[in-house]
């Protein structure tokens, strides 16, 4: 078993990464500074740290703790917020990332297993579904912020030894996700049709994503963990599923006589997105388990919960 920190694991992915460490028996820390997180979705088990990863107190935390394994999670997670603000998109994302790589680096973590982006990362002209040896071309400072971090964990690698794993995630769905961020998709229309708010689809609704449910997320992540070798892995089902769909699957199974009502377009918004995750089934062993609709059965249930 493993001493493991992991950052941001009050939010929406890394606390189902908390969730699943703790029922394997590992020994789990959680850093978040609790500005989208919850402190109800740590678990019990994982001892809790209110900090930024900018600050100096992530940083000693990591020198204390000294963890065997570090699971980043936190970040600024809006491609929109990045858009408008780039300087606190690398703030937050780059020197935040540095932060925790330093002290990392200090206490000689051997393992960094960084949660990247795959539909932020290739862009527009990328292959359908994306590789990971195709080139990527972030279109939106969010998407260079996680490219850049990738880099830096190559430096660490080799100037430091410190193994790591970076997860090119695509368009993550599931129990606990909120409507504030663009790639809530899901979530933002479960919470307006459960309010009986009308939701609004931008555009013509025929952009497409790659929805990959949060428990197959988590089990990447243990994945790698087991993983001994540095790696960058696409994280997707490889299927594109356009946002008019999932529209209609969410209207049906939250009984919802809303349909669908289109408005403007966001601009610059990708088109299309899908991973293809054959490196990841081969080398981690990993594949998707949850389908699109047994997935979003599961979420709206979860919503219909709290």
């Amino acid at each position: 078993m493993s001493r493991i920190l992991i950052t941001g694991g009050a939010g929406f992915i890394g606390s189902h990464v908390a969730d699943a460490l703790v029922a394997k028996g590992h020994e789990v820390a959680v850093v978040d500074n609790l500005r989208t997180g919850r402190r109800e979705f740590v678990p019990s088990e994982a001892q809790f740290f209110r900090y930024d990863i900018k600050s100096s107190h992530a940083y000693e935390l990591i020198l204390d703790w000294r963890p065997q394994v570090i699971i980043h999670h936190a970040a600024q997670m809006s491609v929109q917020v990045s858009v408008t603000n780039p300087v606190l998109d690398a703030q937050d994302n780059i020197l935040g990332s540095l932060n925790i790589l330093q002290a990392a680096a200090r206490v000689q973590v051997r393992k960094f297993i960084f949660a990247s982006t795959g539909g932020a990362m290739y862009g527009n002209e990328a292959p359908i579904p994306a590789r990971e040896k195709d080139t990527p071309q972030p279109e939106s400072p969010y998407g260079i912020a996680k490219l850049a971090v990738e880099h830096y964990l190559h430096f660490y690698h080799r100037q430091h030894g410190l193994v790591p794993v970076s997860l090119r995630y695509a368009n993550v769905y599931g129990p606990r996700q909120n409507g504030l961020g663009e790639a809530g998709v899901v979530a933002i229309f479960i919470e307006k049709f459960l309010a009986g708010q009308q939701p609004v689809i931008n555009g013509d609704g025929l952009q497409t994503r790659d929805f990959t449910y949060v428990e197959d997320i988590a089990a990447a992540n243990l994945l790698a963990l087991a993983y001994p070798k540095a790696g960058t892995f696409n994280i997707g089902t490889g299927r594109e599923t356009d946002i008019l769909t999932i529209y209609q699957h969410l209207q049906r199974l939250t009984g919802s006589p809303l349909g669908p009502q289109h408005g403007p377009a966001k601009p610059g918004e990708q088109r299309r997105s899908s991973l293809n995750a054959d490196l990841a089934r081969k080398k981690l062993g990993w594949e998707p388990r949850v389908s699109l609709e047994e997935g979003l059965a599961r979420t709206v249930a979860a919503f219909q919960q709290q």
